[in-house]
Parts: C-alpha cells; sequence; structure tokens
C-alpha cells in the first residue's frame, strides 16, 4: 500500500505579549529569516502536499511575510488554545493525508529530526507521534505518561501532574504526526478545564480510545524544540542557529578564524578555502566563491563574490556582484547595482553605487563613482567624484577603455570620457572628451606676488605667540627659516 500524502498545519496565532514588541512573535529574525519561516522551510523539505499556517495576532502582516511561499492561510479569531487553532487549520486540508503539526516560534527544530520522526511513524504504523525530549528537570513542561507497553498513555500538564508524575523527565515538545483521522477526532475535542480551552493534548485519549497506537519519538537534544517567547529565548536561538551554520561551513571546508564573533546567515553560501575574519557579518542571499578572503569587520549582504576575491578589513558590501581576483577595500563601500568584473581594485575609502568597473579598472582611494560606467583598465584618481545628481535626476557617466582621470577631478554627469582619455587633475568636466584627448577644466594659477605677506601682517597680533613659523618669518623680513635655506649645514 502506497503512503499517505503529508500535510502540514502551523501554529503562529499567538501574540507573544512576553517579545513586547509590536511586530507579532513569529515574524522576529533568527538568522535572516522570520522564525514562522524556519517551519515553512520544513515543510518545503519534507514535500508536504499543503501547508497551512494558522494566523491570529498580526495576521495580515504574518500573511504578507509569506505570501510568495505558497501557502495556504487559516485564521483563528479567537484564542482558545492548540486544539481550536488546529482545528482552524484542518478544515482547509483534503482529509486523506498524515498531518504534521508544527509552530511559528520553534525555529532551533531541524528537518531531519522530523523526517526521521516520520520514517519511525510509518514504520511503527502509528496512528499519533509525539515528538518528545528529557530534561534533568522538566518543570514547566508537560509530562509524557507512558504504559507498560512503552506506549504513550497521556500527556499532562504541569499544574495538573502529580508529585509521581512531575518527576517524571520526558516532556512533549507539541509537535505531533497524525493519521487522517486528526482533524475528525479534534473536533471532538471539549474545553472543560480550568483554561476553558481546546488542548490538543486531548487528542491522545481520543487516538488510545479507538485503539490506535501513539507513540513517542524522542530526540537528544532538548534544545530542538526550544521555543523563543521573549528577547532573552531570541538571542538564545539565535546563538545556537549561528553555532549550527558556522559548524556547517567549517566541516564543509570554510576557514571561519573566530566563529564566537562571525554572524553568517543560514541562506548564505561559501566555497571551500575561503577565510572569513572575525567580526565579519554576511546576510541575505550572498554567495561567496572558493579562496576568498574576507577581512575582519566587513559587512556583506545579498553579494555575490567569484573565486579569488580579496574583500579586506571593515568594508561593506551590499547588493554587489565582484569578479575573480579583485580587492576591495579596506573602508570601502559597494552599495546597490554595483558590479566589479575581474581584477578590479577598489581601494580604502572609495564607494561605488549602481556603477559597472570592468576589467584591471582602478580606483585607488578616496573616490566616489555613482551611476557610472567604467571601461577597462581605467584608472581613477584619488579624490575623483562622478557627480551623478542635479537635485532632481540622475545621470551617468561613461568612461572609455585605459582612459586616465586625475586626482581631485569631478566628472558632471551626463558626460563621456573616450578610449585612451586623460582627465588631468583638478579638472572639472562637464562636456565630453573625445578618444585620445586631454581634458583640463581648472582656472588658471595665478602667482600675486606679496599678498600673504600683506595678510600675515595684517593678522600679526593674532597669531603671535601661536604660530612660531610665521612669527619668525614676518620679524626676519624675507630670510629663510630652514638652515638649509640659508646655506647652513643641517648638522650645524
Amino acid at each position: 500500500m502506497s503512503e499517505a500524502p503529508l500535510d502540514v498545519v502551523i501554529l503562529a496565532a499567538g501574540q507573544g505579549t512576553r517579545m513586547r514588541s509590536r511586530r507579532p512573535k513569529v515574524l522576529q529574525p533568527v538568522l535572516g529569516r522570520p522564525m514562522v519561516a524556519w517551519a515553512v522551510n520544513i515543510a518545503r523539505e519534507l514535500n508536504a502536499r499543503q501547508t497551512v499556517v494558522v494566523t491570529g495576532h498580526g495576521a495580515e502582516e504574518v500573511e504578507a511575510a509569506l505570501a510568495s511561499d505558497g501557502l495556504t492561510f487559516a485564521r483563528q479569531d479567537r484564542q482558545l488554545g492548540t486544539g481550536h487553532a488546529f482545528l482552524a487549520g484542518a478544515r482547509q486540508l483534503p482529509g486523506d493525508g498524515d498531518v504534521l503539526v508544527l509552530y511559528g516560534d520553534t525555529p532551533l527544530l531541524a528537518s531531519t529530526t522530523v523526517r526521521a520522526m516520520l520514517q519511525a511513524h510509518r514504520a511503527e504504523q502509528s496512528a499519533l507521534t509525539v515528538l518528545t525530549a528529557r530534561l534533568p528537570d522538566a518543570t514547566g513542561y508537560g509530562r509524557v505518561v507512558r504504559g507498560a507497553d512503552g506506549q504513550v498513555e497521556r500527556i499532562v500538564e504541569e499544574k495538573a501532574a502529580t508529585d509521581e508524575e512531575k518527576r517524571l523527565n520526558e516532556f512533549n515538545s507539541g509537535v505531533y504526526l497524525m493519521d487522517r483521522r486528526a482533524p475528525q477526532l479534534a473536533s471532538r475535542i471539549g474545553r472543560d478545564n480550568a483554561a476553558g480551552e481546546y488542548y490538543l493534548t486531548d487528542l491522545v485519549a481520543l487516538y488510545r480510545d479507538e485503539g490506535a497506537r501513539v507513540s513517542a519519538f524522542v530526540i537528544a537534544d532538548p534544545d530542538e524544540v526550544m521555543g523563543a517567547n521573549d528577547r532573552v529565548q531570541l538571542a538564545q536561538a539565535e546563538g545556537i542557529m549561528r553555532r549550527r551554520v558556522n559548524e556547517r561551513l567549517m566541516r564543509a571546508g570554510v576557514t571561519l578564524l573566530d566563529p564566537k564573533t562571525t554572524y553568517i546567515d543560514d541562506t548564505v553560501g561559501i566555497g571551500q578555502d575561503t577565510v572569513v575574519g572575525p567580526g565579519v557579518v554576511i546576510r541575505g542571499h550572498s554567495e561567496i566563491g572558493p579562496d576568498c578572503v574576507i577581512g575582519a569587520y566587513s559587512v556583506l549582504e545579498d553579494t555575490v563574490l567569484a573565486g579569488g576575491v580579496c574583500i579586506k578589513p571593515h568594508s561593506v558590501l551590499e547588493g554587489t556582484r565582484v569578479g575573480s581576483g579583485s580587492d576591495v577595500g579596506p573602508f570601502a563601500r559597494l552599495r546597490p547595482g554595483t558590479v566589479l568584473a575581474e581584477q578590479v581594485h577598489v581601494g580604502n575609502f572609495v564607494e561605488v553605487k549602481n556603477a559597472t568597473l570592468e576589467a584591471g579598472a582602478k580606483a585607488g582611494h578616496l573616490a566616489y563613482l555613482g551611476d557610472a560606467q567604467i571601461g577597462r583598465e581605467v584608472n581613477i584618481g584619488a579624490g575623483t567624484i562622478t557627480a551623478n545628481y542635479n537635485g532632481v535626476v540622475k545621470s551617468q557617466t561613461v568612461i572609455g577603455d585605459g582612459a586616465f582621470i586625475g586626482s581631485n577631478s569631478v566628472l558632471v554627469a551626463p558626460v563621456r570620457v573616450g578610449t585612451g582619455a586623460i582627465v588631468g587633475a583638478g579638472s572639472a568636466v562637464n562636456k565630453d572628451v573625445p578618444e585620445g584627448a586631454l581634458a583640463v577644466a581648472r582656472g588658471a594659477q595665478r602667482n600675486i606676488e606679496g599678498w600673504a605677506r600683506r595678510f600675515w601682517q595684517g593678522v600679526f597680533g593674532q597669531i603671535q605667540g601661536r604660530h612660531e613659523v610665521l612669527t619668525r618669518w614676518l620679524t626676519h623680513g624675507d630670510r629663510p627659516t630652514r638652515p638649509e635655506e640659508r646655506g647652513e649645514s643641517v648638522s650645524e
């Protein structure tokens, strides 16, 4: 007989008041993803036929955040317990498959764990399997009470447990795997209890009343089912997840010089023999090639590096593509839309935005290159800027292959500099420069004899005593103040 299809219900309706946030609890980020997205990812990796997310508090915001994931949503308008929330989701299911219940606030649960649970559930032909774990002290958790045959007899909450039951250390995670009868049986759950709520744990008794097998799947690491209910637990979950990601990367051949201070999202890919320095943050959908070096305290987000790229310390790259053999930084900033081809050099305190630098181009230091197309082997001098914004619109600067832009130049867009052209240092260029031409756009230098002396004499009283060199120069007439300028030996 073929296996039943798998459907998933994710409970994500809670308000999460302990998080003290205007944002719904399940949207709090953990390693680059909203918490609830980790449960969605498990459903995806298990090839679930249908995934229903039950929303309540902040429903519209949660549904908008997950809108592109091909999910079904169900609203729990009143918070009447887990059984009530499950029923809201189960009504959206076809009713002929196994049903997995997950939670939107347990991001540490691994898909490999749930896959193993599914395999055990089917191998044992269980009707209901409860995911459990053990703690030396399980205070606060619902205890799992087993019968002589090892099956689960019941789950008892802390406040209803006897002293003997409180000594049990196996606890209920709240994750369940059930056969197709689950929605029908859940409709029979009552709320004759102190809280007046519908408890999903009551399904154990309902399945047992039908003579069905109720099993427990025990996991070794209780951290997997740790919920994140406040900022402290959120930080703990983030720390555990970050350690998992870092260990996975290191085992795959990536060197992390200080894993404790390295923050890498789960969505990031890094090639073998890449070295990542301390304090580095890599976020979003970044892809780092092999044999790269990422210097200390650099930040990369949604950035793609080809092989052999060197990012020097304290550089920031966002929405950027960097070709093989290129180097960036230190203290460089590459903003969205930046594309560096092969063997490009972008040095210290250079900012690039929405610009392409072709192979071999160089901008060594102290430049701003925005909305520009820069050709092969172009040299950008220190202090150069492309003035791309006139207060209304942004325009492009195009620099042809092999051009040389002198230091402290301003290229006022829209403007084109032809192949092999030279822009003289200090020029403000606002007209196209033809191929092979020299552009000099600066005022002619005038030397006005004696002007400086007259100026300093006019303010002599203000500088006297504060500027020794100027005071000596003014009081000694034209006599030079340096020994070598007076024709004397420096050693005299």
